[in-house]
């Protein structure tokens, strides 16, 4: 992420708000993975985008307790060409995109 983040220089990064989830391990390594993210975006002064799951799924689908499968098909919409074989991790991330895109002005 550092490397990417001094090469690249985006403006702005946008994530996924933290969600319930039943798996404390996920969850813990999902925290984990956030945190790395927000500390290098601060170190290289770029501004955090964050945005709720629900307001993620408004954004993409249209409505905010759209599945998973849902948000895929949209953002295959979107996105093209899509890379296969598809993703969920992938489609999460386009559709988080997708969202600050819409925020955005």
């Amino acid at each position: 992420m550092a490397v990417i983040a001094k090469n690249v220089r985006p403006d702005v990064i946008a994530i996924e708000g933290i969600f319930y989830h039943r798996n404390i391990k996920s969850l813990i390594q999902l925290a984990s993975a956030r945190a790395c993210i927000i500390l290098v975006a601060a170190q290289e002064h770029i501004q955090v985008a964050e945005y709720d799951p629900l307001v993620v799924k408004q954004a993409v689908v249209g409505y905010g307790k759209a599945s998973k499968e849902q948000v895929a098909f949209m953002v295959k919409r979107f996105v093209t060409p899509y890379p296969d074989p598809c993703v969920h991790h992938v489609t999460d991330a386009i559709a988080v995109a997708i969202c600050h895109l819409n925020h955005s002005k």
